[in-house]
């Protein structure tokens, strides 16, 4: 494996700010990297962050057995965080959702980052099953929610309390999510632009005119960079602004299409103004 691209890009995270990096997340293309890929990713990674900031190792599957081999390897590899996304395919009853989280949680003692998205798993974590872990297994500490619910912000922040991280999965709803008790976004964008949106989130509890304002300003590249499966538009785009050599994307995902291309390119060039 070539690790020019993920070097570069991960030394311009540092350099602009950010707070954290996730290794082997979606927009990783974790569901097309083999076990030693996947693993070889997560401790690069960690290696490049160098304890500078935390890394998150994406360790999630729809097989138990699995997700405990990549977290154990990864908290072996250094991480700093699990993020755990629902199984996806089986999708599993609460009770095997709370059991299959269980048995990852009572392995590892690093912090544990849920991850729920039902567009792409078939299932939500149900708010009473996330409470139920949160109670056993207080390493269970964090939501990234991907559902597109407000409401069920409100129900998270309501029923886990202050010290349980909110984060929003989805940068169009970054600003309604920070103002119903989210602490924050693992974000796609920010591949692109760290600095802004850090700026972006900081700023919301302090300055929200100011936050409003880089949202607005950013909120059509939110939408573009969905125009078809993640990470096919954010490959194009890193590609673009030469953050990576090559927009190159594994099947079954498509090589954008010349249209979307013409759109990228235009909603960066509205950008760099």
């Amino acid at each position: 494996m070539a690790w020019d691209d993920l070097e570069s890009l991960v030394a311009n995270q540092l350099k602009d700010g950010v707070n954290g990096l996730v290794a082997v997340g979606t927009t990783g293309e974790s569901p097309t990297l083999n076990d030693q890929e996947h693993l070889d990713v997560i401790r690069k990674v960690c290696e490049l962050a160098d304890g500078k900031v935390p890394v998150i190792a994406g360790t999630g599957s729809n097989s138990t057995s699995e997700a405990l081999h990549y977290s154990k390897e990864a908290e072996a590899a250094g991480a700093d965080a699990l993020l755990l996304v629902a199984p996806y395919y089986n999708k599993p009853n609460e009770e095997g959702l709370f059991l299959h989280f269980s048995a990852i949680a009572e392995a590892t003692r690093l912090p544990i980052l849920l991850y729920s998205i039902p567009s792409r798993c078939g299932i939500d974590i149900g708010v009473d099953t996330v409470a139920r872990l949160y109670e056993k297994y207080p390493h269970v500490c964090g939501m990234k929610e991907a559902g597109g619910s407000c409401d069920r912000v409100v129900q998270l922040v309501r029923a886990l309390g202050p010290d349980f991280a909110v984060t929003s999965g989805d940068d169009a709803l970054t600003l309604p999510f920070l103002s119903l008790g989210a602490s924050g976004v693992v974000s796609v964008a920010s591949n692109l632009y760290v600095s802004q949106l850090r700026d972006m989130v900081d700023s919301f509890a302090t300055d929200p005119g100011r936050s409003l304002k880089i949202f607005q300003r950013f909120s059509q590249l939110f939408s573009a960079l969905f125009v078809e499966p993640n990470p096919v538009p954010v490959k194009f785009a890193m590609a673009e602004k030469g953050l990576i050599s090559s927009p190159e994307v594994r099947l079954p995902l498509a090589p954008i299409s010349e249209e979307n291309k013409a759109l990228l390119r235009q909603v960066l060039s509205d950008l760099a103004m």
